[in-house]
């Protein structure tokens, strides 16, 4: 049995190779599959899928993504899926979050000094644009400091 493992996973095609040749499924499962974390998984996407971009730029995008209407805002992590759908509301920084506030149903509160990247995902989808807090047709995902899923 250990043989027949061994030899399906040296048979995988790298994470690389197989986002290229399809790059439709869930991030967060494929990144589990190659024992690699979702941002890892949005790095080894093709460039034209996705763009990222430094975290201190993170007031900015947020500040933009109010203008994009309706998204569904994805949590995705190991235990839950949750998605809430409306558009992203303004926020402002207090006590060392960015604090997501308006009339939306999305709203909480962003450790925004852990963020290093913001990836821009297009991924094959049928639903409408989507930011997700981890990695769907347009998803953003936040690569955060901490080991917290901010993805």
């Amino acid at each position: 049995m250990a043989g027949t493992l061994t030899s399906e996973a040296s048979e995988r095609p790298s994470l690389r190779e197989r986002l290229a040749k399809s790059a439709d499924g869930i991030l967060e499962q494929v990144a589990r599959e190659y024992g690699v974390s979702t941002f890892e998984a949005v790095e080894a996407l093709p460039t034209s899928h996705r763009a990222i971009v430094p975290g201190s730029a993170f007031e900015k995008i947020l500040a933009a993504l109010t203008s994009w209407g309706p998204v569904v805002f994805i949590v995705h992590t190991p235990d839950i899926v949750l998605e809430c759908e409306g558009p992203i509301p303004a926020g402002t920084f207090a006590r060392g979050y960015f604090n997501l506030h308006g009339d939306s149903p999305i709203g909480g509160h962003i450790k925004a000094e852990n963020c290093t990247s913001i990836a821009f995902v297009m991924r094959p989808a049928k639903r409408s644009s989507r930011f997700s807090s981890a990695a769907m047709k347009s998803e953003t995902s936040l690569k955060s400091r901490s080991n917290s899923s901010m993805r």
